[in-house]
């Protein structure tokens, strides 16, 4: 039996803490893309800082 996907922040596409790299991944999207929505959110509604350093706090690190 597989396990499937899991999400880890990344060690390779990592610019603070690998957050956008790991979902990039998961989701088998390019890294930017994911960027620009964590932006997005950070301006237009105001939680993308907030996602994000939860994120950081709650994924694991990349094996």
């Amino acid at each position: 039996m597989s396990e499937g996907k899991k999400l880890y922040r990344s060690k390779t596409e990592k610019k603070i803490f690998g957050v956008c790299g790991g979902l990039a991944e998961y989701f088998d999207v390019d890294v930017t893309v994911i960027r620009i929505l964590f932006l997005v959110g950070l301006l237009i509604v105001g939680g993308g800082l907030l996602a994000y350093l939860i994120c950081a706090l709650v994924m694991p690190e990349q094996k």
